[in-house]
């Protein structure tokens, strides 16, 4: 997303070229699979978190295509199937666990913030972008 903006703001060639190319690695992976046996590349590529921090997972991607590129290639088909599927009853999205512990916690990855509710719901308006930029979004969703 970044490499992507920098290239939109500087109009620098070079920058727009290293976009577009890591763009082709992540359509070559269908944004989230091994290119060899068309699997998940890890198990926690599946599992939808907010605030992702540095990890990576199916939603990452698509948010990195649509601010980038676009989601218009076929190879971003299954990643957006698979967001589509999982989109809860009364359309919105639940996170699959956290990176992080509520203010207060012990250990390491304590947060200064409790996200609580709030994480399911900027989960649901980043799964509602990537599904809008790819005419995806039905009428009445979250």
């Amino acid at each position: 997303m970044g490499l992507a903006a920098y290239a939109r703001d500087t109009g620098e060639a070079h920058i727009r070229a290293a976009a577009g190319r890591a763009a082709g690695f992540l359509l070559l992976h269908r944004v989230f699979q091994s290119h060899r046996t068309g699997e998940p590349a890890h198990p926690a590529v599946t599992r939808l978190r907010f605030p992702p921090y540095w990890h990576y997972d199916v939603l990452v991607g698509l948010v990195t295509l649509a601010r980038s590129v676009g989601l218009g290639d076929a190879r971003a088909s299954d990643a957006l199937d698979f967001v589509e599927s999982r989109r809860r009853e009364d359309g919105t999205w639940r996170t699959d666990g956290k990176w992080w512990k509520p203010p207060g916690s012990k250990g390491s990855n304590v947060e200064a913030v409790d996200w609580g509710e709030t994480a399911h719901e900027r989960l649901t308006a980043r799964a509602c972008e990537v599904l809008g930029a790819a005419n995806r979004l039905q009428a009445g969703a979250a």
